[in-house]
């Protein structure tokens, strides 16, 4: 179960097992997965929310 990083809600998958999200790289270089719904919200600060 993979939840997101800033809405901490689980992250869907499709039948084939892949991610309905993506991966962001962060400032620090860390991966942290971000679901479509906070893609939408945060499209123009995505990076600047996963750093707080």
């Amino acid at each position: 179960m993979v939840k997101c990083d800033l809405c901490k809600e689980k992250v869907q998958k499709t039948f084939l097992g892949k991610l309905l999200g993506t991966f962001i790289k962060s400032s620090d270089g860390v991966q942290k997965v971000v679901c479509s719904s906070c893609q939408r919200s945060f499209s123009s600060s995505l990076r600047d929310e996963l750093d707080k």
